[in-house]
């Protein structure tokens, strides 16, 4: 696995040519006035969820295996290890490149992540679901057939095609004071931290993250807290359910983000998903209902002079098969 320090500036800024170069869409930044007159402030919604592949995952995926193809451009195929949406995306990109793709997926992954990742071609490897089993075998098969292994989060390309968001966003909204993020192993926000930051010293980042996530414990103390070896987290939203964040994403984490964190529960995060397809009209994914649930729920935990706050909406590919999530509810 090609493990690189941290991304620059003029690699997100690459990382965003790259993505421009084969169309991938800006997404837009929406608003809502009953969503602004319940916080209280001026709220904007970064919405992943119009991504060709339904979340922000396209970013890395494409960035990652466009530097690939790049540097080797005789590479046999990718390989991935995934809850879902980072599987589509890898299986799209190795598809634009003409590259077979093998994705690695725990064996109760969605339905509908599982047939989205079919449609691009990939091959399917399911496993046990543990932290730690999909990543071993996705590191055998790459091992075996001779494949690059594209990382869902902990890799310098990954982070800075997740920072591109970062990029769109200060340019559709140039007054933001806060970012509120969505948090599984961190190389969303490290990406958008490592941006936003950077461009602007007072902005402030915030991580949303399930129950149990001991976040910011970690961050108050600088250490990885969590306990080895990995584990899953007791939550609804298997795209955050990793307890642990990356060996490269935490110390970004540690220097550029807030050491307050949003911890939500399931029922909040739940009820924001209702919420906007109630009110905003959108179709969102349990992990969107972090940061949602965090600005809708516990908004006055923000000092009073952060006015404008951005609100990254990270995907919607909820399993029609099944009951929408607030159906779910006993």
């Amino acid at each position: 696995m090609n493990v690189k320090l941290n991304p620059s500036l003029a690699e997100i800024h690459i990382a965003a040519s790259h993505l421009r170069s084969i169309s991938v869409p800006i997404t837009p930044v929406l608003t809502n006035s009953i969503l602004n007159k319940l916080t209280g402030r001026n709220i904007y919604l970064k919405c992943e969820n119009f991504q060709l592949t339904g979340s922000f995952k396209s970013r890395g995926a494409l960035n990652t295996i466009l530097n690939a193809m790049k540097i080797e451009p005789n590479l046999k195929g990718f390989v991935t290890y995934s809850s879902g949406n980072h599987g589509i995306a890898v299986a799209h990109a190795a598809s634009l490149v003409q590259r077979p793709c093998i994705v690695v997926l725990c064996n109760d992954t969605p339905k509908n992540k599982i047939d989205a990742i079919k449609q691009y071609g990939a091959e399917i490897v399911l496993c046990e679901s543990t932290p730690l089993s999909h990543i071993a075998i996705c590191l055998d098969i790459a091992k075996e057939r001779e494949y690059y292994v594209v990382p869902a989060s902990d890799h310098c390309d990954v982070i800075a095609g997740q920072g591109t968001i970062a990029v769109e966003l200060m340019e559709q909204i140039s007054d933001l004071d806060a970012i509120l993020v969505p948090v599984s192993d961190g190389g969303l926000i490290s990406g958008i931290a490592l941006y936003a930051k950077r461009i602007n010293p007072n902005i402030r980042i915030y991580a949303c993250v399930p129950e149990g996530k001991m976040l910011e414990e970690c961050l108050v103390e600088g250490k990885r807290l969590w306990p080895d070896p990995p584990q899953f987290l007791e939550t609804e939203c298997k795209a955050c359910r990793s307890q642990q964040c990356g060996m490269i994403t935490f110390p970004i984490m540690c220097s550029f983000i807030e050491k307050q964190v949003f911890t939500i529960p399931d029922k909040v995060m739940i009820d924001a998903t209702r919420f906007a397809f109630e009110h905003l009209k959108l179709v969102i994914e349990l992990a969107s209902g972090l940061s949602l649930g965090a600005i809708l729920s516990q908004h006055n935990k923000l000092d009073t002079n952060i006015h404008n706050i951005a609100v990254i909406i990270t995907g919607g590919n909820i399993d029609l098969n099944d009951r929408l999530p607030w159906q779910q509810e006993k």
